[in-house]
């Protein structure tokens, strides 16, 4: 790989244009499933700027830059959780609004850093820029949509990792959906409720997620917490219903947790269980030309290279088992402001992220060796 500096420092119109199109990204609502009008505004943005660009089945908006021989993904999401909060920038020139932690602001950095790329590394691969849709929802349609039509030689994740943190994996998720339903009965005869049920069946799925997993921190326990839980009565039947939220380390599938977890409530015969929102743990490789190249640019930057682990899930973990290759998740951010009410973004964190992701591209780039 190169050693050599290549790429030029951004000028000022380039950096207000950048910043320009992640204020107006996070100002266009975009909730899972509604991401229309944004993928139509970071489809044209695109497009203006030279990249073949277009909104596809899924609803993904895909730009495409340059046309060497190396095809580098950067895989971010468009869509967001609920919840308002006024866009503004404050004093400090920080970033308020939904989404601009996660994940408008990964995934535009990846796009204004794509389209200031200098023509050596267009010419040494194709860049495939890609703002998914439904992240946030577990169906992942974008990703899943999009990991069958591409093959990528490396991926970049859009999610906020901080500008100098590298994430290499994230845990698992199952999501356990119970209902108890009993015959109605007098308060003061005997016999267990509905609810008494759904909670049994809630402490044993607590139990066995404190008991399984592996050593090494919360990465390797399995978290359980309950999501949401009701119940109440016609007056002839009582039901109870409950949502458990798993989230599974590298040694414990999706299929290994709902099978256990069948078996340990298969004596409650007024519970019925339902799984979805499988996803497997996930954990890549620190030392490759993907994580080097991002290590010198972010030390070229002033900062010094952090790997890290994630206990939540992504589009990584959707796109794995099809693409084998070069993987990590980078942004700028402080994912714990995630679906928060204090969700916001350093604007000047932003610009360093950007200018990392293009020196990091250029050098992948002009210094790629497809491996034997």
């Amino acid at each position: 790989m190169s050693t050599d500096v290549p790429a030029a420092a951004p000028d000022v119109q380039d950096v207000q244009d950048a910043r320009e199109l992640l204020i107006r990204a996070v100002q266009t609502s975009s909730l899972s499933g509604q991401e229309g009008p944004v993928a139509d505004f970071l489809s044209g943005w695109m497009a203006a700027r030279g990249f073949t660009a277009r909104v596809d089945e899924a609803g993904n908006a895909v730009g495409e830059r340059g046309h060497g021989p190396l095809t580098v993904a950067l895989l971010g999401h468009m869509d967001t959780v609920p919840g308002e909060i006024p866009v503004r920038v404050d004093d400090h020139g920080v970033l308020h609004g939904r989404g601009s932690v996660d994940a408008k602001g990964p995934l535009c950095a990846f796009m204004a850093a794509v389209a200031t790329l200098p023509p050596g590394a267009l010419a040494a691969a194709r860049f495939v820029v890609i703002g998914a849709t439904e992240e946030e929802a577990p169906s992942s349609r974008g990703a899943r949509h999009i990991r069958e039509v591409l093959r990528p030689d490396v991926v970049l994740i859009g999610e906020p990792s901080g500008w100098e943190g590298l994430t290499l994996g994230y845990k698992g998720r199952l999501v356990v959906r119970a209902e108890a339903q009993r015959e109605n009965f007098h308060t003061a005869g005997e016999g267990s409720s509905a609810g008494d049920d759904l909670t049994e069946a809630w402490f044993r799925v607590r139990a066995w997620a404190a008991g399984a997993g592996e050593p090494g921190g919360v990465f390797g326990a399995v978290q359980a917490t309950v999501q949401d839980i009701t119940s109440g009565t016609d007056g002839l039947t009582q039901r109870a219903r409950g949502t458990f939220g798993l989230r599974l380390p590298p040694a414990v599938s999706p299929a290994d947790a709902e099978a256990v977890i069948r078996e340990v409530l298969a004596d409650l015969d007024s519970v019925t269980v339902t799984f979805t929102g499988h996803e497997s743990a996930v954990r890549h490789d620190r030392d490759n030309a993907l994580t080097r190249a991002m290590r010198v640019a972010i030390r070229a930057q002033g900062g010094t290279p952090v790997f890290k682990v994630k206990t939540g899930t992504s589009d990584m973990n959707v796109v794995a088992g099809h693409w084998p290759v070069p993987t990590l998740a980078y942004g700028p951010g402080d994912s714990a402001l995630d679906h928060t009410p204090e969700e916001r973004l350093d604007l000047a964190e932003y610009d360093r992220a950007v200018t990392v992701l293009r020196e990091a591209l250029t050098r992948l780039a002009t210094g790629w060796s497809a491996p034997a």
